[in-house]
């Protein structure tokens, strides 16, 4: 069957569709995305303002029309951190259902974390052994570690790109001091979870998702995104730490000139490399590999396994 998944992120609205039958490998058919910045639309009492919510509504539209024409039988759609944590959630979900007919599941951070680590565990497969995951989206880091489909431990953490540059880095490019303010707020968060991962052992094999890692891989010297998805594409923390002072220093239009930085996520890439660089050193990992797949297979593989055979 023809499947659409409809992710209300951050940064995005995206809409993937793909042929996914039980038992088989999900194909890629269609993609479909808007950036909207959901996290920037925020008000001072953390509510998604009026303009804001009729463009969610405009998208989500937009996504459906797309859907339609490439023939969807069946759209997931779901919400992450940005909605999740807006304080007029409910309103903003009921107006989107009473326009668009589409009811928007709220992923909490923990399911984020899972579902992330399920696309991850089946993209690798069991001789990968312990998995530890990493995600950097646009309102959270998400970290997941275990042995099987359902990792033992997982932990969703506010240190999204897009949240971070805006409550932090206000500069452009940012201010010095500003930088060294955040290297230190992160690099707390993240210390305060580590040990819920360590006592589970070292992992087998480190990988990492999202359009920050795979930026930061590419600006590294890992293959472009054209040579295709079987490609083996790493990211070394000595590499990403000689990079960090260099997007730190670096203009919004300057790092949108770097190999595989779109102009739309340029700004977030140094909140995004300090996140990044503060998890690998904080669980000791030298190398990790990008995964093709993250959430949004995630959500697809789960409603397959839940399909009749």
């Amino acid at each position: 069957m023809r499947l659409g998944v409809l992710d209300v992120g951050s940064n995005t609205v995206h809409l993937l569709v793909m042929d996914a039958h039980p038992g088989a490998r999900p194909l890629p058919a269609h993609s479909h995305k808007a950036e909207l910045r959901l996290a920037e639309l925020l008000d001072g009492h953390g509510a998604i303002g009026p303009d804001g919510v009729d463009r969610l509504i405009a998208v989500v539209r937009e996504a459906l029309e797309a859907a339609e024409d490439k023939g969807v039988e069946d759209v997931l759609p779901f919400a992450t951190s940005a909605v999740r944590e807006a304080s007029n959630a409910d309103e903003v979900l009921a107006r989107v259902a009473e326009e668009t007919g589409v009811r928007l599941q709220v992923l909490s951070g923990a399911d984020e974390a899972r579902l992330t680590f399920l696309a991850a565990r089946r993209w690798f497969g069991w001789s990968a052994g312990k998995l530890l995951v990493l995600d950097i989206g646009g309102g959270s880091l998400e970290i997941a570690y275990g042995m099987d489909e359902e990792p033992d431990a997982a932990v969703s953490l506010p240190l999204g790109a897009g949240r971070l540059t805006g409550s932090w880095l206000p500069g452009d490019p940012p201010d010095p001091a500003d930088v060294r303010a955040l290297r230190r707020h992160v690099r707390a968060e993240i210390a305060r979870s580590v040990g819920d991962f360590s006592r589970h052992g070292a992992p087998d094999h480190v990988v990492a998702t999202s359009k920050t890692f795979k930026q930061l891989a590419r600006i590294t010297g890992a293959a472009r995104s054209a040579e295709g998805l079987y490609v083996e594409r790493l990211l070394t923390r000595r590499a990403l730490e000689e990079w960090v002072p260099k997007l730190a220093a670096m203009s919004t239009q300057e790092r949108a000139e770097l190999p595989g930085v779109s102009e739309g996520r340029a700004g977030q890439l140094t909140a995004g490399a300090l996140v990044a660089e503060a998890a690998m050193d904080l669980f000791d990992v030298e190398q990790l590999e990008i995964c093709p797949w993250a959430l949004r297979e995630g959500v697809i593989l789960r409603r397959l396994d839940h399909l009749p055979t």
